[in-house]
């Protein structure tokens, strides 16, 4: 004769029973974990962080080491390269708002684009190059929006336009 079943489902092993609340929680806690840890800084033998920056066609490579604050453009100093003073203001922003003017060497060089545009790479560069060399600026900087590359760039022309958008002008007869 066969047993009779019993209504009482098998008991699961208490390690596979972890609820969500039990997940989340360790998450949590590895993530608690992860953030408090410094990152470590990334330097060469020579005690630079380098870094790439972009903007619209502009590319810069960027060497950034402990200084008085010089700073170097394609061979140039940085008031002859970029005379406007708005550029110049914008390159320095990161520096203010990190609260380390004139504490850096700066060594770069740009290429593509125009100035406005070489002027923000440089600008990203140098902020991802200043988290490289010292990673507890990294919140500061990305709350001020330096670290995201603007992808807005130039919309190409399109074949029966004058330009991107631009038609060409009505003529009624």
């Amino acid at each position: 004769m066969a047993e009779p079943r019993s209504t009482e489902k098998a008991a699961k092993p208490k390690t596979a029973s972890r609820t969500l609340a039990d997940l989340s929680m360790a998450a949590a806690s590895a993530a608690a974990q992860a953030s408090t840890t410094p990152a470590a800084p990334q330097r060469d033998k020579f005690g630079r962080a380098y870094a790439t920056g972009k903007r619209k066609n502009a590319i810069a490579r960027v060497w950034i080491k402990s200084g008085t604050g010089k700073m170097i453009v394609n061979g140039r100093e940085l008031t002859v390269y970029f005379a406007r003073p708005a550029l110049r203001m914008m390159i320095n922003q990161p520096f203010q708002v990190a609260n380390r003017t004139a504490q850096f060497d700066i060594w770069c060089t740009v290429a593509g684009g125009g100035l406005s545009g070489q002027a923000g790479a440089v600008r990203h560069g140098i902020s991802k190059a200043m988290t490289y060399y010292e990673p507890d600026l990294r919140p500061v900087l990305k709350s001020h929006g330096f670290l995201t590359r603007d992808s807005r760039v130039v919309e190409r022309k399109k074949y029966g336009r004058h330009k991107a958008r631009r038609s060409h002008q009505f003529s009624k007869r």
